[in-house]
């Protein structure tokens, strides 16, 4: 177990477990502030950790809670961040890496991206992580340069992380070359196509897979083995069965990136705008899906989590 900064808490249901070498799973906690509607945020987040603890392995759901970034929230807290105003004083800012010292310096609540959790979960000595789908780049990033963080981050911070590739609305084919460029290692579980969050292939192929979750804890040892300072990527399709219709999910998506060309959206404010679009276009259908997708990435995580463990 690593000694996190004097800024960092980690809860004592965490501490305990990895000062044991038990299995421990990250989970973020944007998906809960800012991804899910109140009160189904807070039914899916002590859900998520129930799911986890049947599999044998402790949660540690990231946030951060009047300042203090918090690595194992306790129930009170999940509650405290799922259930605060959108204004006011007590408003749950959104906070990626960059953002952290600031929330810290203002005691601000806020929920934890990929990119945060990610950094502060490897602090604190958990080496597995599950999120929903990954930030990338922005279509128009050429323009722009409109990246998410969550890449830049991965790439120094040697955690394995499991996802359904990255939200359609990204440029797909731009993300997986940046992955590429930043020799992050993307394996897809049992597939050689990269999914795209609500539906299985998104159209391109990988050149790796792992079959196991005892497959995925061995890449991580090997790179572990030879110092590598990248995180793992391991993409996990929700089933096809379950996915969101690609046709339906095409003519959205084009709907809701036309409509944000029309109103001057741009920054930002274009993801949850792209979002919102598709979940009142495909009448709440989107947001099922994304749920089932974050499901099945807690499974997985916990158990590669106990695979890692040993």
């Amino acid at each position: 177990m690593q000694t996190p900064a004097p800024g960092i808490r980690i809860g004592d249901e965490v501490r305990d477990a990895l000062a044991a070498g038990r299995p421990v799973l990250a989970l973020e906690s944007t998906i809960l502030t800012h991804g899910l509607p109140s009160p189904r945020n807070l039914e899916v987040g002590l859900a998520s950790e129930a799911r986890v603890r049947d599999l044998g392995v402790t949660p540690a759901t990231i946030g951060v809670v009047d300042g203090r970034p918090v690595v194992g929230l306790s129930p009170d807290e999940i509650e405290r961040l799922c259930t605060a105003s959108g204004s006011g004083a007590r408003a749950v800012v959104k906070a990626s890496l960059r953002d952290l010292p600031i929330a810290r310096a203002k005691r601000l609540d806020a929920g934890t991206t990929v990119a945060a959790t990610a950094w502060l979960a490897h602090r604190a000595g958990i080496r597995v992580m599950s999120t929903g789908g990954l930030g990338g780049v922005h279509r128009g990033a050429s323009e722009s340069f409109d990246e998410s963080a969550d890449l830049g981050t991965l790439a120094t911070t040697p955690i394995t992380l499991v996802s359904a590739g990255v939200k359609s609305i990204l440029d797909i084919g731009a993300t997986l070359e940046r992955l590429e460029t930043l020799n992050i290692p993307v394996v897809g579980y049992r597939t050689s196509r990269f999914p795209a969050f609500t539906v299985t292939d998104s159209g391109f192929a990988l050149d790796y897979r792992v079959e196991s979750p005892a497959d995925a804890a061995a890449l991580a040892l090997a790179r572990d083995e030879l110092g590598l300072p990248q995180a793992v990527l391991v993409a996990n399709p929700v089933d096809a069965a379950k996915q969101l219709d690609p046709a339906i999910h095409d003519r959205v998506l084009a709907e809701a990136l036309a409509a944000a060309s029309a109103q001057g959206v741009t920054g930002h404010d274009t993801t949850p705008f792209l979002l919102e679009f598709v979940q009142r276009a495909t009448g709440g259908e989107s947001l099922e899906v994304n749920l089932e997708v974050y499901r099945g990435n807690v499974a997985l995580g916990a158990e590669i989590a106990r695979a890692v463990a040993g």
